[in-house]
Order: structure tokens, then C-alpha cells, then sequence
């Protein structure tokens, strides 16, 4: 089997690897390795207080937001629910006076409870 056989690329002619492996190097920028080692604590201490930040605003959701949007609508629904089983299984007509009185003291409730 030849070289021109396989998927092998034979090496140039006139340069040996270690000429090349000098002139990678030699383009590369030179940084300092202090630079390099400042550069990461700094992103690694923003990915620290990002990372905390999420933990924050999650427990503000589940502990906080979460039970009182479920507090309220769970309320709207049973009153709703209420109201709609009341007219069908005893024919009787429920209305709310003040609505806005009504979301209020219900508001009031949920947040009573927490």
C-alpha cells in the first residue's frame, strides 16, 4: 500500500516538524501568566455571585410567588366552582355586590395566611 493509496498526507519536503512546531509557537502571543491567573478568579467570582443571584431569585419564586399565585387563583376557582355548582344543583342565583371589595378581601386572605 503507497502513500498515494491512503488518506495519508505525506510531509513536505525541505521542513522537519520541529521547524514548524517553533514557528506555531513564535506567532503566539505572549501573555503573562499573572494576567491569565487574575483573569480567572475575577470570572470565576462572577460565576460564583451569578450562581447565587439564580439561587436567590428561586427561592424567592417557590417560597414567596409560587404559594401566593396558588393561594389566589386556588380561591378565585373555588368560589367560581362555588357559585356554578350552587345554580345547578339548587337553582339559587350568586352574585358578587362589589367586585372589587371582593378581590381585595381575597387578596387579603392569601396574604394573612403566608
Amino acid at each position: 500500500m503507497s502513500t498515494s493509496d491512503s488518506y495519508i498526507i505525506p510531509d513536505m519536503a525541505g521542513s522537519s516538524s520541529s521547524d514548524r512546531d517553533d514557528d506555531d509557537l513564535d506567532s503566539l502571543p505572549s501573555i503573562s501568566s499573572s494576567v491569565l491567573s487574575s483573569e480567572s478568579a475575577d470570572s470565576a467570582d462572577a460565576q460564583r455571585e451569578w450562581e447565587e443571584s439564580l439561587e436567590q431569585i428561586q427561592l424567592l419564586l417557590t417560597m414567596v410567588v409560587v404559594p401566593f399565585a396558588g393561594k389566589y387563583f386556588g380561591r378565585k376557582f373555588a368560589y367560581w366552582s362555588w357559585a356554578r355548582y350552587m345554580e345547578w344543583a339548587h337553582n339559587v342565583e350568586i352574585r358578587w355586590t362589589n367586585q372589587k371589595l371582593f378581590k381585595a378581601a381575597g387578596a387579603a386572605e392569601v396574604a394573612a395566611t403566608l
